[in-house]
């Protein structure tokens, strides 16, 4: 599939992550002080709340869509609405539109625009799907034998997370403090995280609800958009708490996402399958066509003050269950999903050190650090640190992206509990 041209001028250039091809969704706060939702294109915002203020853009048999500037209520519109609005920005924003100055009021550009949480974070479930990362993160604690628990190759595994933790990029994240014990110590300590991590994820969002269990078909019919993930993680927090409930606090500090919503049509093109099953998964589970996208990724690590060092490179393509897999398993309970519901892939790691989608892994758990290109070392996140994900599936001469998904770490408080 070959670029689509735009007469925003911008979004025709290669290196791009919003050609007309794209068209994401995003939430920024107008000259007046309120929020909107706009659509990237180029290095240019189009103004969709202005838009349908003024009339000249409105979703059919609807009437102030996006005065909030939240695509929240837009999603719970389905798929064809979705699939129509799209179809009506094209035409806007195509090369040979008639009157492309009379929309150039509704253009804003991107850099100095603050950028907010673009929907309502319904609910927010984690997931523990590459089976490079299980693998690593299985053989540094239990050894090469017993990396993957027994129930790993058959189940998309998960825990319930915090919607309240997700913030859009750009906010900066706050060392946490948390129950620490060190391997030679009898008992824990309550200080700040030691262990700072990232890991490289994408989030699916759920468009539509659903009262039942659905199908890996239907679940991939209910997924609105996918954004970059940074589902931040204090090891040492997460080591001694873990068991035998899983993550809590260790992964409630925070979780960054992209400020733009991919939409599920822009990556059509990049469909490919999840890898050859190890064993057969249950019926339920079967996919009926490609479910997962050729996406590359990678992620940045910048000092303060100083230049950032790519520390991965990765593909999206790796994981072993897809989104709509992880939907399917999720309602197979009776669980109601609902408009806004964030589904994290988990840790996209690939074979290769190189490919590594966390420090945890990167360094084997502290015992490896990097070198940046700086000539600073790793272990973990330090204080300052600004780290950056970014993706994009490559096409004919254009890409489709999600922008940077970005924070920067702060120190700790003082003791919280002393006052």
């Amino acid at each position: 599939m070959p670029l689509t041209k735009s007469w925003v001028d911008s979004a025709n250039t290669p290196d791009t992550d919003f050609p007309l091809n794209n068209l994401p969704y995003g939430a920024f706060v107008a000259e007046d002080g309120e929020q909107h939702c706009g659509v990237a294109i180029g290095d240019m915002i189009l103004d969709v709340t202005a838009l349908e203020a003024d009339g000249v853009l409105a979703v059919p048999e609807e009437e102030e869509v996006f005065f909030f500037g939240d695509w929240t209520e837009f999603m719970a519109l389905g798929p064809d609405v979705w699939a129509g609005f799209r179809a009506a920005i094209t035409e806007l924003l195509a090369e040979d539109y008639p009157d492309p100055q009379g929309l150039t009021r509704y253009l804003v550009p991107q850099v100095g625009t603050r950028m907010r949480l673009p929907f309502t974070v319904a609910e927010y479930t984690d997931f523990y799907a590459g089976k490079h990362h299980a693998t690593n993160v299985g053989t540094m604690f239990r050894g090469p034998e017993n990396a993957l628990p027994p129930n790993w190759l058959s189940i998309p595994i998960g825990y319930n997370g915090r919607a309240s933790s997700v913030q859009v990029s750009g906010t900066d994240v706050r060392r946490p403090w948390g129950q620490l014990k060190a391997p030679d110590a009898d008992l824990p300590v309550f200080a700040p995280c030691k262990r700072f991590d990232i890991e490289l994820e994408m989030g699916a969002i759920v468009g539509q609800p659903s009262e039942g269990p659905v199908t890996v078909q239907e679940a991939d019919d209910m997924i609105f958009g996918y954004v970059l993930l940074n589902d931040w993680s204090a090891r040492d927090i997460q080591a001694w708490e873990y068991q035998p409930l899983g993550p809590f606090q260790a992964k409630a500090t925070a979780t960054t996402i992209s400020p733009w919503i991919v939409p599920k049509a822009a990556l059509e093109p990049f469909r490919c399958d999840t890898p050859e099953r190890e064993r057969p998964l249950l019926d339920y589970l079967a996919e009926p066509g490609p479910m997962l996208y050729d996406i590359a990724l990678e992620v940045g690590l910048a000092p303060e003050g100083k230049d950032e060092t790519v520390i991965s490179r990765t593909n999206y393509r790796e994981m072993y269950y897809s989104a709509a897999q992880q939907l399917a398993h999720h309602t197979t309970s009776g669980c109601p999903m609902n408009v806004g519901d964030l589904l994290g892939s988990g840790t996209i790691s690939g074979p290769e050190k190189h490919q590594r989608g966390a420090l945890l892994e990167i360094t084997w758990g502290g015992k490896e650090p990097i070198t940046l290109d700086t000539g600073e070392t790793r272990n973990f996140v330090e204080d300052g640190d600004s780290l950056t994900l970014r993706g994009a599936a490559i096409g004919e001469g254009f890409r489709v992206g999600f922008g940077s998904c970005t924070a920067q770490v702060l120190p700790a408080l003082e003791d919280p509990y002393k006052r």
